[in-house]
């Protein structure tokens, strides 16, 4: 599985507006864009799709800007990536449950929906008010912890 550089960079916009949340007013995406070294025109797109998926709200104007549409505590991993990437997990662009495979091939099928279930579980598992505290849950924690998961076969 790769995660783009479009779902990183979305989900660090998202996380940068649910840290200054505290100050209620829109943040401009080209704040956003140098807080978090993001191509401030490739961020314009990224947070048009967010606004489009019901993460962020935008204002026009002096005062515009972008904000969280919900609660961070309310907002997953996954809702973000899929705002801006579309499914988490796919093969061949297509959803796991839409394939089919005979002969030898067939277990892959279960493969790849054990696979996309696992990943759901991480990503919707965590919210973005858990990575603004610095708090991932401990399921997350822990496979982190583990020395093979730093390691590049």
């Amino acid at each position: 599985m790769r995660i783009s550089a479009r779902a990183d960079y979305a989900v660090r916009a998202v996380l940068e507006l649910a840290v200054r949340r505290g100050g209620g007013d829109p943040v401009k995406a080209e704040s956003i864009a140098a807080e978090q070294d993001i191509p401030h025109k490739f961020l314009e797109g990224i947070l048009g799709d967010l606004r489009r998926g019901g993460i962020v709200d935008s204002r026009r104007g002096g005062g515009g800007g972008y904000r969280l549409a919900r609660d961070p505590a309310e907002i997953t991993v996954a809702d973000v990536i899929r705002a801006v990437d579309g499914p988490i997990v796919s093969v061949r662009g297509e959803r796991p449950t839409g394939l089919t495979y005979t002969g030898s091939a067939q277990p892959l099928l279960p493969l790849w929906i054990a696979l996309r279930a696992n990943v759901r579980r991480i990503l919707e598992g965590v919210t973005i008010a858990d990575i603004a505290a610095g708090q991932l849950p401990a399921p997350v924690r822990e496979l982190a912890a583990e020395p093979a998961a730093w390691e590049n076969p």
